[in-house]
């Protein structure tokens, strides 16, 4: 009777946290310490929960695959004492990504509303949340640094931005992209000095399996890319960058 007790006495909160965790890979010790919930509890649940899946769907999918981009660029997941924390690093100098941000947290998740945050630097503003929910939005949520660890798409999140290629270009370039103007000059046979300048696209990131994500799906827009380093991508052929400028890929694009 007293196990009974214990396990209805947690809210349905409790519960939803601690089935994400432990799905993540944590241990129960480690599950205890994030969530609140005792150890002996998260072992108890564990022991009888059957294996289903919780099934979360966005409520615009369009918005989370922008969302999703934003994520894995510079997003983060925190959970401490059972609370959930979504945060989004923007630079403070492009409003309008922070608000499209801000707007696809509203459209992913209409109960929650987000708020803002600006840095102890001053020259970024973290976008955040918080949701039990998030940790079903990003199952790619785990100990340690993103490109320290494997980073992979699960099934419905493929089908998502198989759907919504381009706004899940738009989120990775708007968080961990830029776009620039090259420059350069060169002799021409009669003697003369021309210079030129032309538009192009960098996406840059450590981690090589986001950059992976980036690549498929810059190939699936038809839009040409090249490894400028280990860590940069660029985008320069002419109609690629027309692609991206068509999806408002430009940091302050109006």
């Amino acid at each position: 009777m007293v196990c009974e007790h214990v396990f209805e006495s947690r809210s349905e909160g409790d519960r939803t946290v601690v089935r994400a965790l432990i799905a993540q890979g944590y241990s129960d010790r480690v599950v205890a310490q994030l969530s609140g919930v005792p150890q002996n509890t998260v072992g108890r649940w564990r022991r009888s929960w059957l294996a289903i899946p919780v099934v979360w769907k966005p409520a615009h999918v369009g918005s989370y695959a922008y969302l999703l981009g934003l994520y894995l660029g510079d997003g983060c997941l925190s959970v401490h004492r059972g609370r959930v924390l979504l945060r989004i690093a923007l630079d403070l100098r492009y409003q309008l990504v922070i608000h499209e941000c801000w707007a696809a947290m509203v459209l992913t998740m209409p109960r929650h509303r987000p708020g803002f945050a600006r840095s102890s630097s001053g020259e970024c503003v973290h976008v955040w949340a918080c949701g039990k929910l998030w940790l079903h939005a990003f199952p790619q949520h785990g100990p340690g640094r993103k490109h320290e660890r494997p980073i992979a798409l699960e099934p419905w999140q493929r089908v998502i931005v198989a759907g919504h290629p381009g706004e899940f270009v738009r989120g990775l370039i708007h968080s961990d992209g830029c776009r620039t103007i090259n420059r350069f000059k060169t002799t021409l046979p009669s003697g003369r000095v021309a210079e030129y300048a032309y538009p192009r696209y960098f996406f840059s990131n450590l981690s090589a399996d986001i950059r992976g994500l980036f690549c498929a799906t810059c190939d699936q827009l038809g839009v040409r890319w090249t490894l400028s380093n280990p860590r940069n991508v660029s985008v320069s052929h002419r109609k690629s960058v027309a692609i991206l400028d068509a999806l408002g890929c430009a940091k302050d694009q109006r």
